[in-house]
């Protein structure tokens, strides 16, 4: 076809997570769950996209499975690689809130809500955050409860666990 949107993707070997990356020609579109199966990448893309191709090229995806490689290392805490996030309006509302946040910070769903002039709108910001596409490079698992719990996580809470917990000890003693 024509029109096919071409997703490049690789497999992102990292000792405790493996993960599928798939980028477009103008930027990373997709992190995948830690251990999931090849299909969430093409559940995902066929819920995105009305037409596409996924083609392996682990070369053309080296940027971006360096930088999150080095994030989940603890050797970087921001990311420069282009993003093509797929979503509804509101959800890339949502997200660039998130990318506004700061490494080691954290946010609750409300306080998300409230920075988007829509404080009532938590269940829909949970929503969105959920549907995040980009797992580490928009940092949902910044985000918690209002009470302090850690609330979900697509990777799960053991996954958020480990990350708030990198971010926490390589911020200590630092002043932002």
């Amino acid at each position: 076809m024509v029109n096919e949107q071409v997703l490049y993707w690789t497999q992102l070997r990292h000792e405790e997570w493996p993960m599928y990356v798939a980028a477009t020609s103008k930027g990373i579109c997709y992190i995948g769950s830690p251990n999931a199966a090849f299909e969430e990448l093409e559940s995902w893309a066929g819920k995105q996209l009305s037409t596409y191709v996924l083609i392996e090229d682990e070369e053309r995806l080296a940027p971006y499975t360096m930088e999150v490689l080095a994030y989940i290392d603890g050797r970087r805490t921001s990311f420069t690689v282009a993003r093509d996030l797929y979503g509804t309006p509101f959800q890339q509302q949502v997200w660039q809130v998130l990318q506004e946040l700061y490494y080691g910070q954290t946010i609750s769903y409300s306080e998300v809500a409230e920075r988007l002039g829509k404080p009532k709108s938590v269940r829909a910001v949970a929503s969105a955050i959920g549907s995040n596409p980009v797992l580490f490079v928009v940092p949902c698992h910044r985000v918690i409860a209002k009470n302090g719990t850690l609330g979900g996580f697509r990777a799960g809470l053991g996954v958020k666990k480990q990350l708030l917990a990198l971010e926490k000890e390589s911020t200590s003693g630092c002043k932002h």
